[in-house]
């Protein structure tokens, strides 16, 4: 299981090395790293809205709890209780990375939009602090 805390301090930790990457011309790694953030604070919320200590990581722990073994985002923010505030209140945030898809690291170098990828810097950021 990992913590509330730790899930926090690898959303952060990575949070700046996705803008690391950005400031260093590698916005494919940059929005990758993104999409990650955004799936940590999610992991984290549906801790707190259950009252969980952490959230299961090992296959075991999932024995039960299969509909949390996801990376989907969309999944993820419907079982944290918040979708409604966060589609209302941060809706432009959430469109940003909601597409998000783990299957983009194996996508060829040099298909992200830039732009896109500094909107989606500053929404996981915004989600990550709302979350």
């Amino acid at each position: 299981m990992i913590s509330i805390d730790e899930l926090v301090a690898i959303a952060e930790a990575r949070l700046r090395d996705a803008s690391v990457l950005f400031e260093n011309d590698r916005p494919d790694g940059a929005g990758y790293l993104c999409g990650y953030v955004v799936e940590l604070a999610l992991k984290a919320r549906i801790c707190r809205t259950l009252n969980w200590r952490g959230f299961p990581d090992k296959p075991g722990e999932f024995e039960n709890l299969r509909s949390f073994r996801t990376h989907k985002l969309d999944v993820l923010l419907s079982l944290t209780g918040q979708e409604q505030r966060i589609k209302a209140e941060n809706f432009s945030e959430w469109s940003a990375v909601a597409t998000w898809d783990p299957e983009a690291r194996y996508r060829p170098i040099g298909q992200v939009d830039t732009a896109k990828v500094a909107l989606m810097l500053f929404s996981a950021a915004t989600l990550l602090r709302v979350l």
